[in-house]
């Protein structure tokens, strides 16, 4: 691999030198060249300084794929800040406990292409068009600031805890280019690739491997704020050559499409973020005549452990990525170790002591094999995670929403396969009603982690002692009909 560069907003300048009009990004108020997108990252760099914002410092930026959330995200690399990106649909209260948790200086709101950015920004002022910013937290405390790439945290992502607590997961700026670099090598993005950007940047796949991975390679992104097939179908037919997505955007997309569909310049299609679905698989084949590329990941791998080097017509999730080491533990979890691997949960020692083995392996919560061709099969998941249109929902933290509702004695949850994706099943006992329950949930929870399904029992199954048999409760939704 070439020599990386030494922050993620370093990836602008070979392309500033060498094509500097060549669109850079695509947004719904229009586009930006490598030499205005640099711009951009420069001016927006100064504006945090101005407003107090230091290296160590944590800043959420709060949005929708649009390039303004991009701009911010790369200007904290300039100044060495922690970029925590934030998906606009998380609740009020999601977004006060990562910001208190996280202890971030500033919260900045685009506005631009999201009106739920706009909702949470409330009163909050214009600090320049389509942002809003909160006011600077003097009281917050910078960490310190590494000039090692592999030490300087880069970003912040927040996934959901176990404990249904807020957990940081802390990726440097060598992990989330080392990232970029490989999987723009091994998917052969180009300088003329234009890529839908769909994936959100406050998902690591989004921002490692779409928007860093796109921009170290030269390739053109449209940022889309939401997923909407007939616009993707659009943009397919008319120019992009490149998507990466989840497997619920696919089959969503697919649900749209009765045959063959006009692709002139689509080559390359990448799917991950949960495990691939065979109908998926095949009908992106039959629609496009081509196989999608898949892989294996989590966030505290930032992202990638495995990826296919070639579209394979099964459900391996390839051979380990050049760099990374990864081996099965005797109860066949799975277990990995590299440059791509977080520096830790932040604030939480306890939890990162627990996720690393002796030597260093992280410790993934997830089952799986490695044949003799070197490839990674999945398994299942030993830990409770339901993983719903690419998106982390820990059942502890819908339960503990869930349980404070009226009318609940017990609450349970689990995930329910359906066709290209997972559903989120709430099992509850208790005289509260489904649909206050769902206006409950919808007021606590992001859109994401609310229940689909209310099922009212007059008891939990439960073990001897008292332990609720999740198990069980999982093969009972499954036979839902």
């Amino acid at each position: 691999m070439d020599v990386l560069p030494r922050r993620t907003a370093d990836v602008l300048a070979p392309h500033v030198a060498a094509r500097p009009d060549a669109v850079a990004l695509v947004g719904e108020a229009g586009a930006l060249t490598w030499v205005d997108l640099a711009g951009a990252v420069t001016d927006t760099a100064r504006r945090l300084v101005a407003m107090g914002v230091r290296g160590g410092d944590r800043v959420m930026i709060l949005g929708e794929n649009e390039p303004t959330m991009a701009v911010l995200l790369l200007a904290c690399s300039r100044i060495d800040a922690w970029a925590i990106p934030l998906n606009a649909r998380l609740t009020a209260r999601e977004v006060a406990d990562i910001r208190e948790h996280s202890g971030a200086r500033v919260v900045f709101f685009c506005t631009g292409a999201s009106p739920a950015a706009a909702r949470h920004a409330g009163d909050a002022p214009v600090v320049w068009d389509g942002v809003r910013a909160s006011a600077v937290d003097e009281a917050a405390v910078a960490e310190a600031v590494w000039d090692d790439p592999a030490k300087q945290c880069a970003a912040l992502i927040y996934t959901s805890g176990t404990t249904g607590r807020p957990k940081g997961v802390m990726l440097s700026h060598r992990s989330l280019l080392f990232m970029a670099a490989m999987g723009a090598k091994v998917r052969g993005w180009r300088t003329d690739d234009v890529m839908y950007g769909v994936l959100p940047m406050s998902h690591v796949f989004g921002l490692a491997n779409m928007l860093l991975g796109g921009l170290l390679a030269g390739a053109t992104i449209r940022l889309v704020p939401r997923f909407d097939p007939d616009a993707m179908l659009a943009a397919i037919a008319r120019d992009v050559s490149v998507i990466q997505g989840v497997p619920a955007i696919f089959s969503r997309l697919l649900a749209r499409i009765a045959g063959p569909a006009a692709a002139p310049r689509l080559r390359v299609l990448s799917c991950g973020g949960s495990p691939m679905d065979p109908a998926v698989q095949q009908g992106l084949r039959r629609v496009f005549g081509l196989l999608p590329h898949n892989g294996y990941g989590l966030t505290e791998a930032g992202p990638t452990i495995s990826q296919t080097r070639e579209p394979r017509d099964d459900l391996s999730t390839g051979p380990i990525m050049e760099g990374v080491e990864a081996r099965i533990a005797p109860d066949g979890e799975i277990e990995a170790r590299g440059p791509g691997i977080m520096l830790g949960y932040y604030r939480d020692p306890a939890a990162t002591r627990a996720a690393f083995t002796p030597d260093g392996f992280l410790r993934t919560g997830d089952l799986g094999r490695i044949d003799d061709e070197g490839l990674l099969w999945l398994v299942g998941r030993s830990r409770e995670l339901i993983i719903r249109s690419g998106f982390n929902v820990h059942p502890a933290e819908v339960e503990a929403v869930i349980a404070t509702c009226p009318g609940v004695e017990q609450v349970a949850v689990v995930g329910r396969p359906v066709a290209g994706n997972e559903e989120v099943v709430a099992f509850f006992t208790g005289d509260a009603d489904p649909a206050a329950l769902a206006a409950h949930a919808a007021a606590g929870l992001a859109p994401y982690k609310r229940p689909t399904r209310w099922e009212r029992l007059e008891a939990m199954p439960a073990s001897g002692t008292g332990k609720v048999l999740k198990h069980r409760l999982a093969a009972m939704a499954r036979g839902l009909a």
